[in-house]
């Protein structure tokens, strides 16, 4: 079974190297309304999710389902614009199969993001939060089963899941904007519900600033993976509770284009520091 995934993502890194023509360093998996970072690519070239061997396919609103390699500030990236969810039907190997992809395409740095919704009462809609951690509350780890020790160890650590190296220089990059980011934990739900009120309170005690339904298994693989990685969550809006008003993804949707060009012109600073 190991063997036949090794080979899946053989053949899927090769395709998306025969049509990219390059060897990015630098990978980027983008959540919803957040693909517009795709704008900032120099020599684009766009590859369908549908046509990538082995590859899922993105059933949500506000992911495109494309892959999209070339340069960005000097250096190759290649970048996800829509991810695959566990709450879709696929399963966790499904869901991190893209981030094993990029690890055989040459990538050694991940940046991920979301929208998430605020669950600290200090944030605000619009904010942006360098996660600092995570909790995984999906009931699923994509790393259950037998191990490949060619794909990473049987145990891996994930004391430093989220890189200090880049929260440090994130900041660094902010700071020259004149931008502050918030820090904080994000609670990775398994979803498609949004969380109740009491739900909400719940992350609150277990120390969660920010909740969604992604990420999380993107991040393990890629510690296993040995990939450096980033977390930067959107919040789109206040979570369950905080508010007396119902959730909805159309909002999601409306926060992200809201931030886009705070949001490009941080990414793109933080590329060309990386």
């Amino acid at each position: 079974m190991m063997s036949d995934a090794k080979q899946q993502i053989r053949e899927a890194a090769s395709f998306i190297e025969n049509r990219l023509g390059l060897q990015p360093e630098i990978g980027l998996i983008l959540g919803s309304g957040l693909g517009i970072i795709a704008e900032l690519i120099q020599e684009a070239r766009v590859i369908p999710y549908r046509a990538i061997p082995h590859f899922p396919v993105s059933t949500v609103e506000g992911h495109a389902g494309e892959l999209v390699g070339g340069m960005i500030d000097g250096k190759p990236v290649v970048m996800m614009k829509g991810r695959f969810h566990l709450y879709e039907g696929y399963d966790a190997s499904a869901v991190t199969f893209p981030v094993r992809v990029m690890k055989a395409l040459g990538v050694k740095r991940l940046i991920v993001t979301n929208a998430a919704g605020g669950v600290n009462t200090g944030f605000e809609v619009g904010d942006l939060m360098l996660i600092t951690d995570h909790i995984n509350n999906m009931g699923v780890n994509p790393l259950i089963g037998p191990n490949d020790e060619e794909l990473g160890v049987r145990f891996p650590d994930m004391s430093e899941a989220y890189s200090k190296r880049l929260i440090r220089l994130a900041h660094r990059v902010a700071e020259s904007q004149g931008f502050a980011f918030r820090e904080g934990v994000y609670m990775g739900n398994l979803g498609p519900s949004f969380e109740t009120p009491a739900e909400i309170r719940m992350a609150r005690i277990l120390g969660a600033d920010a909740v969604g339904m992604s990420t999380v298994p993107e991040v393990i693989a890629a510690g296993h993976a040995g990939l450096e990685v980033l977390g930067i969550s959107c919040i789109t809006n206040k979570a369950a509770g905080i508010l007396d008003q119902p959730l909805s993804h159309e909002e999601v949707m409306e926060a992200a284009e809201q931030v886009k060009p705070k949001f490009l012109r941080l990414v793109l600073g933080m590329i060309g520091e990386m």
